[in-house]
């Protein structure tokens, strides 16, 4: 679905409204109608994604996503995977919403194109590597000035 309409069929309502009125109520409902449009985008996404977060709850398997390119959404159900270590999606119970840059997206679905997996793997094994490695430095500034590796002279 195009956002765009939803947002367009909105803000022409209220104008819509505002003709009923003298010029000042169709002028205060052409302002109010602009600040609609700008904040319904981003109402609706929210909406969309807990749609999709109850609907996926209620699913015995597999789970609904919201896709969104530009100015289109989609609701998509998408079956269980395994993930990289085995472990079934189902154990993976918690979720959050992620805004990212269109290029930020692209490089991520990039990554999980090159190593063969779902985008969610993808990010799931990223921040797994990340969380360890700041786990790992942060327990060596804990430890004092030990050095580790191999050197050469």
């Amino acid at each position: 679905m195009k956002m765009s309409l939803m947002v367009d069929g909105l803000r022409s309502d209220v104008e819509a409204v505002g003709d009923l009125g003298d010029d000042a109520v169709a002028e205060a409902a052409g302002r109010i109608a602009a600040v609609l449009a700008r904040s319904a985008p981003s109402r609706l996404l929210d909406l969309l994604s807990e749609a999709a977060a109850e609907v996926s709850a209620e699913l015995p398997e597999g789970r609904v996503e919201l896709r969104v390119a530009g100015d289109d959404v989609e609701l998509a159900y998408v079956e269980d995977e395994r993930v990289a270590d085995g472990e079934a999606d189902a154990d993976l119970s918690a979720r959050i919403t992620l805004r990212l840059s269109e290029g930020l997206k692209a490089r991520v679905e990039e990554g999980a194109a090159s190593d063969g997996v779902s985008v969610n793997s993808f990010i799931v094994r990223t921040l797994e590597r990340g969380t360890s490695a700041q786990m790992n430095r942060s327990r060596s500034r804990r430890g004092g000035n030990r050095l580790r590796g191999y050197g050469t002279t």
